[in-house]
C-alpha cells in the first residue's frame, strides 16, 4: 500500500521546528482471548515500539489470555459484558445513561475486579466504555469503584472527567464502521491526523493529552493493518514521547 504521508511529516516536522513534544498512545478494544489477530497486533507492537493499551472485556475474559500476554500490552477495563442496555433506535451503549447508574457501576465493579485477578498488578485502572459511551453519572462514581482514569474518543474537554478520574482519550480511528467496515480512504485519514495536530498547536485542543489511535484488532484486514503499521512509524518520527498508563498517578 502506497500512502503519501508527506503532509504529516510537514506537520511533524513544524512540531519539531516549535520546540513542541506529542505524547501519543494507542488503545485496542474487545480482547478476550488468544487470537491469531492478537499475535498479529504484538508482532506490530514489537515492532513499532508502542506498547498497546488492550482494552479487555472482562465477563469474557479467559485464562489463557492472562498466561501468554506479551510484555507489550497494558491490560484495561473495557466495561463488563460488552452488552448495550439502550432501548431500539437508540445508539449502543453498556453504561450510557439507559440504566440506573449503580447498576452501571456495579458491573464496573466487577470488570476491574475479574481482571484484577487475571492480570495482577498488570492491570492498569482504566475504564473503557464499549462503543466510547458513558453518562455522567456513571463517570462520577469511577474513582469510589477502584478506577483513576476513563477513555472514550475525540478530544478531552478537561485533564480530569470526575475528581480523581484523567480523561484520556482516543482521537484516531481507521475503521469505516458505517460503511464497507475496511480502511477509511488512506488521504482522508492523513488529512484528519494533521488536522488533529493542527487543532493542537493553536490551542484549540488540549495539547497535554495523549494523541490516541484506536484500532480493533479482531476486525482488521490487510490494509488496515498495513495502515496501522506505516502510521505508527511515522508518528514515531516525530517529537513523539510515549504514554502508557500504570495506574499509578493521573496524567
Amino acid at each position: 500500500m502506497r500512502i503519501d504521508w508527506s503532509p504529516l511529516q510537514a506537520e511533524l516536522a513544524q512540531w519539531r521546528a516549535d520546540g513542541l513534544e506529542l505524547p501519543f498512545w494507542w488503545r485496542d478494544d474487545d480482547a478476550i482471548a488468544p487470537t491469531a489477530a492478537l499475535d498479529t497486533l504484538t508482532s506490530l507492537s514489537e515492532e513499532t515500539g508502542v506498547p498497546v493499551h488492550l482494552a479487555i472485556i472482562p465477563k469474557d475474559a479467559t485464562d489463557a489470555l492472562a498466561k501468554d500476554i506479551a510484555e507489550c500490552f497494558v491490560p484495561v477495563v473495557h466495561g463488563w459484558a460488552h452488552l448495550s442496555h439502550t432501548p431500539d433506535g437508540v445508539k449502543n451503549a453498556e453504561f450510557g445513561t439507559g440504566r440506573p447508574a449503580s447498576d452501571a457501576l456495579d458491573d464496573a465493579a466487577k470488570g476491574i475486579a475479574r481482571l484484577q485477578f487475571l492480570f495482577g498488578d498488570r492491570l492498569a485502572p482504566m475504564f473503557v466504555p464499549p462503543w466510547n459511551r458513558i453518562s455522567p453519572e456513571v463517570v462520577a462514581g469511577l474513582a469510589e469503584v477502584g478506577f483513576n482514569a476513563v477513555s472514550t474518543y475525540n478530544p478531552r474537554k478537561s485533564a480530569l472527567a470526575a475528581p480523581g478520574v484523567a480523561q484520556i482519550n482516543t482521537h484516531i480511528d481507521p475503521i469505516f464502521w458505517r460503511g464497507h467496515r475496511g480502511l477509511v480512504d488512506a488521504e482522508t485519514l492523513v488529512s484528519q491526523i494533521v488536522t488533529l495536530l493542527q487543532d493542537r498547536r493553536a490551542g484549540l485542543t488540549d495539547t497535554q493529552e495523549p494523541l490516541g489511535y484506536l484500532t480493533h484488532h479482531l476486525v482488521h484486514d490487510a490494509d488496515i493493518w498495513e495502515f496501522s503499521r506505516q502510521f505508527l512509524l511515522e508518528i514515531c518520527g516525530g517529537p513523539v514521547r510515549l504514554y502508557r498508563h500504570d495506574g499509578k498517578g493521573i496524567s
